[in-house]
């Protein structure tokens, strides 16, 4: 973690900025103490799940969408 002063980030921002493109995290000081940090932001692109990736390890009942017996819905609804 590197401590830059505001004027230092005011002298020279693109420097900072490469830096922390670089992966660096800055603490942005003011009167010796810490006012702001600046961190690369981390890419969260992860890779797509493939089509079918789990074809023909289960299968899905006819009655997957019937309605759910009387005593089930009594229980859900506290009866």
């Amino acid at each position: 973690m590197l401590h830059v002063t505001l004027d230092e980030i005011q002298r020279d921002l693109l420097k900072y900025l490469r830096q922390v493109e670089a992966g660096a995290t800055l603490v942005i000081m003011h009167a010796d103490k810490p006012i702001a940090e600046l961190r690369p932001i981390v890419s969260s692109h992860k890779q797509l799940r493939p089509f079918g990736l789990c074809a023909r390890e289960f299968t899905v009942p006819d009655d997957f969408d019937a309605p759910l017996p009387e005593d089930i819905l009594n229980a859900f609804e506290g009866k």
